[in-house]
């Protein structure tokens, strides 16, 4: 069977910890979009683990890891993930890299970080890790595949000539910075040749058969909903879609063979990066719900930055779900609020002085001014708590009410970072 795990909201809503945890039975695990841009934090018997690009489930010897055809793959910061968890005592994971995914190349790192100090205060707060310039590359037909770094020699180096003639414009007249050479290039690829040509593999076609075979597989996705690039609150997005109804092409699988889609939330809202948000906090408010949170605070898990905090979204939630064809909601981080006497949950939107439920375009979401509802808190530490009728009243009024006003079941109850810290319902 192929299970989805995704986001719901902005992010960081702890799809790491519930993929590493599906992975114990599972075959299969498979990121299927994204790039280093964003990472998942794991908390597992080895220690605790930063990933950006491998997927969630590496840490079981019995599955095998695979890089889709959807991510934007940055060969170098994938192996030095690989060394990275090795050093720390992790069996060395069985990984296949999809031969049709394409590379993030040193000049897209080179033009995002470029790009974003040319907008200066209109930046889109990126991570500076290339996607922006990769994805655009990848739809504008001018990326590189992993296949090609397979072919002759001087067939590369003429679609290198090619594509860097675009890219010298913009280095010279638009940021003033050193220009790109062929050799430089063809030099880089051939290094990413070797570091990769051990796991590259067809992708599509092992996957079909692991399918026939009734194989347990996991697509693992990137961000959430509201960094979707349709669907989300665009243009502050990300460059990939962020969506289950993507993990099909990302992976290349039939779409009809995604029975489970497990989306994860959060029981407050947190964002990293620029964008509409309207739930957010700030002050001593949000500082005090920033350092409690998490599992050792709420900064991002690739660039360090404070993520920006908020109480819990229902519209936001309740679209983020709906847009994902959620069958499961995973809810995480909930023994975080146990130090509050009152919970505000954002139940509406006011917008030009009418609430809505229903979640609006960017234009909209502008004006949009949260509309709360307070709950009461249970003022009680909930970690360790293994079956949900123990769990105080108060906090299962809190689950209760949020599944009421979403409308989808929240099966799994996160109440620790650990990977068996989780009650199922």
């Amino acid at each position: 069977m192929v299970t989805a795990i995704v986001g719901a909201n902005w992010g960081d809503e702890g799809k790491g910890k519930i993929t590493d945890m599906l992975a114990e039975t599972s075959d299969i695990i498979i990121r299927f979009q994204g790039g280093a841009n964003a990472g998942h934090t794991i908390i597992n018997n080895y220690g605790k683990f930063a990933l950006h690009t491998l997927p969630s489930g590496v840490f079981y010897d019995h599955t095998v890891s695979i890089i889709g055809n959807g991510v934007a793959l940055d060969i170098p910061k994938l192996f030095h993930e690989i060394e990275d968890i090795i050093s720390k005592g992790v069996p060395r994971p069985k990984i296949l890299v999809s031969d049709r995914a394409q590379m993030v190349m040193p000049y897209h790192v080179l033009l995002d970080s470029y790009e974003e100090a040319r907008l200066a205060g209109k930046s889109f707060g990126s991570t500076k890790s290339g996607i922006a310039p990769f994805y655009s590359d990848k739809y504008a037909k001018i990326g590189f595949q992993v296949s090609e770094l397979f072919d002759e020699e001087a067939s590369l180096k003429e679609k290198i000539e090619r594509v860097i003639t675009q890219k010298n414009v913009l280095l010279e007249h638009l940021y003033q910075k050193p220009l790109l050479t062929v050799d430089e290039v063809y030099d880089t690829l051939m290094e990413y040749k070797k570091m990769v040509e051990p796991y590259v593999c067809d992708v599509s076609s092992f996957l079909y058969q692991a399918v026939k075979e009734g194989k347990n597989i996991l697509l693992e996705g990137q961000l959430g909903s509201m960094k979707d690039p349709d669907h989300g609150i665009y243009p502050m997005v990300t460059s990939s879609s962020t969506l289950a109804a993507y993990g099909a092409i990302g992976a290349g699988i039939p779409p009809y063979e995604i029975k489970r889609i497990v989306t994860v939330v959060k029981a407050y809202s947190s964002a990293v990066g620029a964008g509409e948000f309207v739930s957010e906090i700030f002050g001593s408010e949000a500082e005090e719900l920033r350092n409690r949170g998490g599992d050792g605070g709420e900064y991002g898990a690739t660039t360090g930055r404070p993520r920006r905090m908020g109480w819990f979204d229902c519209v936001a939630t309740r679209y983020g779900c709906r847009i994902q064809g959620t069958t499961d909601v995973a809810f995480t981080v909930l023994d975080v609020l146990g130090y509050l006497d009152e919970i505000p949950v954002c139940v509406g939107y006011e917008i030009d002085g009418e609430v809505t439920k229903e979640f609006p375009v960017t234009t909209k979401l502008k004006k949009a001014k949260p509309v709360y509802k307070v709950l009461p808190g249970w003022k009680s530490e909930i970690r360790g708590i293994t079956k949900y009728e123990e769990l105080p009243e108060n906090c299962r009024n809190y689950i209760e009410f949020i599944e009421k006003e979403i409308g989808f079941p929240i099966t799994m109850v996160s109440n620790g970072p650990g990977r068996h810290e989780i009650i199922y319902r």
